[in-house]
């Protein structure tokens, strides 16, 4: 079948009213929302955003030499439009149109969830690498197919681009897809017109408030996956309240993954950075050794797995898969070496993800814990002192800045500062680079340093400008200082 690109055809497809203006209806190639992409045979769809207005930037688009444009009320005679109540909503079932609908023809899977949205993704793709599949992901930190890699803007892309990427996937022979999928891109329809083999559900707690009002709402959000979307298998984590929720009102080819579930992880050991499970699953039993840490992390292995179970993977391919899983960056990313205290990054930004991080820490046998965070801001501002509760599980909390952007950086400090407990010993250093020394400086032989809430990050985000700063770079130079440091000492001490 061929792809629907002709303008009037199109506006069939999103119910909309098509008016050619008397100009030549050309053949549309691609979709865009954003008006400095538009060339020859693309469409423009503007949206009407936050802060811009995407109509008035019909003109520039034209004059771009756009074959038509996609708006919510008449607006130009210069080339044909397709007129529509709601040009976001439109935007994906236009691009998918436009792009042949790509997931149709390649293994869709798609993630939510609050926490582990990442490390699935990535864990699903890298045992399919591992399998022999042409594998792709798509998500926070990145884009690839195969070893190639495009940096990614926002967890999961707009429509229009979303398409695009899922296209040329397709075209260079991908045959699964990992795909993040944020509550906002939900919410936004940044994946309509998707059909999912697979959509997965990791879990739910406190995030994004700003942007959903309430929790009801944000699950709301999550739900819409399982519930608005085609979707070959379901994948829930059933040890998860919210998960549970899904699963329950699900009618679906549904896969339960937890204590209780189709899926279930029993067995757990943890030694020297590897962890070993049994893996109980509707295709048989198996014995897995993976190098992963933390039940967290055991939990995502297991959701990836029956991702790709139901994917047609076999489970000696999943469980040879899993035997060789490739570290996610910034993702619970030890990067001490071989230096006596061990120095961890993660993503970490939740009060739930910070619980769970000093759980996996404590795990490791260490001496202390000693975790360093701060808060985002312009993001859900509630929940900041339940970050600085959570961060009271550690033997020693340091309260710092994060991603402050417009606001006051010590303002949403003082916020976290404000949750956490007494009996924590607690360093309050706003300087970010200067809290990760002193994190440093506090530690001893024997001690985990957790760096949270950035993760890969590259850039630190300081009013409008976005600073170079990369919490793994920082904490290497921090270890470089406090051996050059300690050597000094020891050479000095060997000369008296």
């Amino acid at each position: 079948m061929a792809p629907t690109r002709q303008l009037a055809e199109l506006a069939l497809v999103v119910d909309g009213e098509f008016e050619d203006h008397g100009a030549p209806t050309g053949v549309v190639e691609d979709v865009t929302h954003d008006s400095r992409q538009v060339g020859p045979g693309c469409l423009y769809v503007a949206i009407s955003g936050a802060v811009f207005d995407g109509h008035e930037f019909v003109d520039a688009a034209v004059d771009s030499g756009a074959t038509g444009v996609c708006v919510n009320r008449h607006v130009t005679q210069s080339v044909p439009e397709i007129v529509v109540d709601d040009t976001r909503r439109a935007l994906g079932p236009l691009a998918a149109a436009v792009h042949d609908h790509p997931s149709s023809e390649m293994g869709v899977i798609g993630i939510t969830g609050t926490n582990g949205k990442t490390t699935v993704a990535h864990y699903t793709y890298s045992i399919a690498l591992s399998a022999g599949r042409k594998a792709g992901v798509i998500g926070t930190i990145h884009t690839m197919l195969g070893d190639e890699t495009i940096a990614a803007v926002r967890t999961t892309p707009e429509a229009s681009d979303f398409q695009r990427i899922l296209a040329e996937m397709r075209d260079k022979g991908a045959e699964l897809v990992a795909v993040e999928v944020s509550s906002h891109g939900l919410d936004m329809g940044r994946v309509s017109a998707t059909r999912f083999a697979v959509a997965a559900f990791t879990n739910l707690s406190q995030d994004h408030l700003d942007f959903h009002g309430d929790m009801e709402s944000y699950l709301a959000a999550k739900k819409k996956l399982f519930s608005e979307y085609e979707v070959g298998t379901a994948v829930v984590n059933v040890d998860d309240p919210a998960g549970a929720s899904i699963a329950a009102g699900y009618s679906g080819e549904i896969l339960r993954v937890g204590a209780e579930g189709d899926v279930r992880v029993t067995e757990v050991s943890t030694r020297r950075g590897r962890t070993s499970f049994r893996l109980d699953t509707p295709w048989g039993v198996a014995s897995v050794e993976s190098p992963i840490v933390g039940v967290f992390n055991v939990e995502n292995a297991s959701i990836a797995a029956a991702c790709l179970l139901a994917s047609g993977l076999d489970l000696e391919e999943v469980v040879e898969g899993l035997g060789s899983l490739s570290p996610v960056p910034g993702r619970f990313e030890v990067v001490s070496g071989t230096d006596p205290i061990l120095v961890i990054v993660d993503y970490a930004h939740t009060p739930d993800g910070i619980v769970k991080m000093i759980r996996a820490a404590r795990e490791m046998g260490r001496s202390r814990v000693i975790a360093l965070i701060g808060a985002g801001g312009d993001r859900d501002s509630d929940k900041r002192p339940l970050m600085g509760a959570a961060v009271s599980a550690a033997d020693s909390a340091i309260i710092t800045s994060d991603n402050p952007r417009s606001e006051d950086p010590e303002s949403i400090a003082r916020s976290v500062l404000a949750g956490v407990t007494l009996q924590t010993e607690v360093t309050y250093e706003l300087d970010r680079r200067r809290a990760i020394y002193k994190a440093l400086e506090i530690a001893t032989d024997g001690d985990v340093v957790l760096i949270l809430g950035r993760g890969h990050e590259p850039f630190q985000e300081i009013g409008e400008e976005m600073l170079p700063f990369d919490d793994r770079v920082v904490a290497r130079d921090a270890l470089r200082r406090r051996r050059k440091s300690a050597n000094s000492q020891s050479g000095s001490g060997s000369m008296g």
